[in-house]
């Protein structure tokens, strides 16, 4: 098979130059980023790659044939070396003879492991047996959206017999079977009985295909995909035919300020048993789904492909909106939707489960369909929450093509329908078969599933919760990112200095990866800037659990003079400022309904009379009791607390060389003129050190980790206090 000239939508991105420099293992790895680099080709984390490799085994010194197949869990586009399964094809071949039938197939899985060669950790999937039990060198089990919809078509075993004419392959049916053992055996007995056999389409799921080199097995599968986009663009581009029955409602010109008016409101009502982080999409496929006529019996219905529902769940959740009506109509609709979706799901998992399955999940949504605005998704990362997203865009693509194939058919057998599943159990609607729901039960609450959750890292302490860090671009600010980061949470940089907002950012990504910061800029002075910070925060991330305001203004000049007008900026910054906004995140944290919490930045100078810092130790003072406030007109959902530091000089923007210089002169200390400003603060801190009973420092890291403790669950019964971070300064203690 060659690529030459009959590729019409998907690229031959393999480079025989970078082939040739790699062994076995690493062409293995090579043809799986590949395949997985193109979300037409597969979804993330969808399917198997394998090749069947000589290697000595270390045991003997004997040359041995090995299974390398993509472990339990990962994904083929970023997979590396160290993340494929490595099993004796001759024991796993053994485990035939094992094998007590489909009703303890899951027994096999704990066979796996006695398979494993070499000192290999990484657990072997269940599609192993898949991969094993093909008698070719090289395989690709794919998810592709062109794949899926011919497999998830009622016509589709007769439309897979024209494509095999039209093109020239020998690809065969395989009914509806669940992941496993069985499906191992069934596969191998249809390639024995079909001579010739190039692919296998299995029913409701994906694509097999496969190769006797790397290349080869490459070149066929994105072949055999690309061909299968030419049948379905053929099919859908008939007179008359329209995708989902044609458009029934127009898209929101206004839809992107409607996403930010329900986006913390959805993101709050799908958060009442655990917190989870939103995305959103208006994309072309997905505005032509939700606005279109078979939308709401479409959507209802669920996906098809195993990977796509245990991301998206049974269904999405779909807002009967009529676009032309008021957006203030949507909260209400969601609640209802929501309560009809728990009742559904409650009935499903009732109805389904058995005396050893996993207790039940959540039960909220994590798709939303909503018509003239578009689909909002929710996980419990930001990376989780697209990747659901982008699941479900598959599942459009995947009904699409199933219509399109459907064009003109009235005549359905039902090919899916097999030993798993009998006809009467499959659900149809304009040509697409979606998966019983028993099927799709079994499978969302398998043991299997359920331990792979069980094998992820748990989550930490500030997991799915964004937090806003207001002045983040230096000094305080800057270590509580990063702390934030740390112990898990999304973080938002905002600051006035966006170079500084976006350095941070940078260094955050460092720990919590790319997709779970962001930066903004801000002026904390102008309520409209604080509002679009905010909305910033919401657009990313759904929402916002935590704001912490580093922010603040130390006036000065020369002569030690404040100016009426630095008096006044002062209290701007220092109080009134924290008032707007705290007043305008409260309107957030309203709509979600959910716990959340703000920490402001005080001063040991609230309660230190000192001359020549009037100004600021006033605001200061009236800063300490607004947290008071705030904490009282907030109640009970949100906590407001804050921090009392005794002056930190390492980092801050308040302390520039000329005010520091200025500082080591009045308080008569020694030093040159040609030091460096991190030298002459050092000089200046140990100074103010010497003032407390610790004799340490202030670091802008002591204040962060008070912060970060004030902002999280750990001080779940705390509000309305301040933290002293002063070294133990006796002049600020209270009387």
């Amino acid at each position: 098979m060659t690529a030459q000239g009959g590729l019409k939508f998907l690229e031959d991105r393999w480079d025989e130059a970078v082939a040739a420099q790699l062994d076995a293992p690493e062409l293995l790895r090579y043809r799986s980023n590949l395949l997985g680099s193109d979300l037409r080709i597969t979804n993330f984390g969808g399917g198997n790659t394998s090749s069947k490799l000589e290697q000595v085994d270390p045991l003997d010194g004997e040359t041995k044939q090995i299974l390398w197949v993509k472990g339990s869990g990962g994904d083929p586009g970023s997979i590396k070396r160290a993340g494929f399964a490595t099993l004796y094809m001759e024991k796993l071949l053994a485990l035939e003879k094992a094998y007590r039938g489909v009703d303890l197939e899951d027994e096999m899985v704990e066979m796996y492991p006695l398979c494993t060669f070499g000192n290999n950790l990484v657990a072997a999937s269940i599609d192993t047996p898949l991969h094993g039990f093909l008698p070719f060198a090289h395989v690709d089990h794919l998810h592709p959206d062109w794949g899926i919809a011919l497999a998830a078509s009622a016509n589709g075993k007769i439309k897979m017999e024209e494509f095999n004419k039209e093109f020239g392959h020998k690809l065969a049916w395989l009914p509806w079977q669940r992941p496993g053992f069985e499906l191992g055996m069934m596969l191998k007995k249809i390639v024995e009985e079909t001579p010739g056999c190039d692919g296998v389409v299995l029913g409701g799921h994906g694509l097999f295909t496969w190769g006797e080199t790397q290349r080869e097995s490459y070149l066929n599968t994105i072949t055999i995909i690309d061909q299968l986009g030419q049948f379905i663009e053929r099919h859908g581009s008939v007179a008359g035919h329209k995708h989902f029955g044609g458009g029934q409602v127009k898209s929101r010109e206004d839809r992107a300020a409607i996403v930010l008016q329900v986006m913390p409101y959805l993101r709050g009502v799908v958060s009442r048993k655990q917190r989870w982080i939103g995305s959103f999409s208006d994309m072309p496929q997905v505005m032509e789904f939700v606005n279109s006529e078979q939308a709401e019996k479409l959507a209802h219905l669920g996906t098809s492909c195993p990977d796509h529902f245990i991301r998206t769940k049974i269904r999405p959740m779909f807002i009967k909106w009529n676009p032309a009506g008021d957006p203030a109509e949507l909260k209400e609709l969601i609640e209802s939707s929501l309560e009809t979706y728990r009742a559904e799901y409650a009935e499903y998992y009732k109805k389904h489960a058995v005396k050893d399955s996993p207790a039940v999940r959540d039960a909220s949504p994590t798709v939303v369909l909503v018509p003239g605005v578009g689909m909002f998704s929710f996980g419990k990362n930001k990376t989780e929450s697209r990747i659901t997203g982008e699941f479900y865009v598959n599942a459009i693509g995947v009904m699409q093509g199933a219509g399109a194939l459907g064009a003109g058919v009235d005549c359905m057998e039902i090919p899916q329908a097999g030993p798993a599943a009998s006809a009467d159990q499959f659900t149809v609607h304009a040509n697409y078969v979606a998966l019983p729901p028993n099927e799709a039960f079994r499978i969302e609450y398998w043991k299997l599933e359920e331990a792979k959750i069980r094998r992820q890292p748990p989550e930490k302490e500030l997991s799915r919760r964004v937090a806003l860090v207001v002045g983040g671009g230096s000094g305080i600010g800057r270590e509580v990112a990063l702390l934030a980061a740390q112990r898990g949470a999304h973080v938002v940089v905002a600051d006035r200095d966006v170079k500084g907002a976006e350095a941070v950012a940078e260094e955050v990504k460092a720990i919590a990866g790319r997709e779970a910061v962001s930066w903004t800029s801000i002026d904390i002075r102008d309520r409209k800037a604080i509002k679009a910070a905010l909305e910033a925060t919401v657009k990313q991330f759904g929402g916002i659990d935590i704001l912490i305001n580093t922010a603040a203004l130390f006036p000065s000049s020369p002569d030690g003079v404040i100016s009426d007008a630095q008096w006044a900026l002062t209290l701007e910054v220092n109080v009134t400022a924290n008032y707007l906004l705290t007043d305008e995140a409260a309107k957030i944290f309203a709509e979600q309904g959910i716990d959340a919490s703000v920490v402001l930045t005080s001063s040991a100078n609230a309660v230190v009379a000192k001359r020549g810092s009037e100004a600021y130790d006033v605001s200061k003072a009236a800063l300490s009791h607004l947290v008071r406030e705030l904490a009282v007109s907030l109640s009970p959902k949100v906590r407001v607390n804050g921090i009392s530091p005794a002056t930190v000089v390492k980092g801050s923007t308040m302390f520039p060389r000329d005010r520091v210089i200025a500082s080591l002169k009045k308080y008569k200390l020694p030093f040159e003129e040609t030091e460096t400003d991190d030298g002459l603060r050092n000089e200046l801190a140990q100074f103010y050190a010497t003032r407390t009973l610790t004799h340490q420092p202030i670091d802008p890291k002591d204040c962060a980790e008070a912060i970060m403790f004030l902002a999280g669950p750990l001080a779940r019964c705390t509000t309305g206090h301040l933290i002293p971070v002063d070294g133990g300064l006796t002049e600020a203690y209270l009387r």
